[in-house]
């Protein structure tokens, strides 16, 4: 059943990761931004060909080729095989899951198109996050949640 559970959120972070990319592209690529909550949430089409807050978008191909997708798949493999090993509690393996599904979409991402679609920034006034995506929210609780939680309870095998 654990297995099952974990498998379901992988293919729901995933897949809701890619649908909510693809209606971006279709609906906010060449479109004003959108503003929603009185400007608290913006939606804004931005294609991030760097990492984390676009850092190393100036990198030339063939480098961002090899962080962004080789480096980051070598580490979700990593991050697969910790998982699976080492985690403390069955809260953890589902933070790690999180993670690990963000991480895979962003790389789907890189592959087929060469750069990250990001569309969603959030903030008051002048202060703002970056642009970001739902696999980037995902990969943000996923952390926060191996970090935060104890984890006193090992999993049964």
């Amino acid at each position: 059943m654990r297995v099952l559970t974990l498998l379901a959120l992988l293919t729901m972070t995933v897949g809701c990761d890619r649908v909510t990319k693809h209606w971006a592209v279709k609906s906010l690529a060449g479109a004003p931004d959108r503003s929603f909550l009185a400007g608290t949430l913006q939606l804004e089409y931005a294609e991030n060909e760097g990492g984390f807050l676009s850092i190393g978008s100036n990198l030339p191909p063939s480098a961002r080729l090899a962080i962004f997708s080789v480096a980051t798949s070598l580490m979700l493999i990593g991050l697969l095989i910790i998982g699976i090993k080492y985690h403390r509690s069955y809260w953890h393996l589902v933070a790690l899951s999180l993670a690990f599904a963000g991480g895979v979409s962003n790389v789907l991402d890189r592959i087929t198109r060469g750069t990250v679609v990001d569309f969603m920034t959030v903030g008051i006034g002048h202060v703002r996050t970056g642009v970001f995506n739902v696999a980037d929210v995902a990969i943000l609780a996923g952390i926060f949640m191996f970090l935060v939680w104890p984890g006193n309870k090992p999993v049964r095998r």
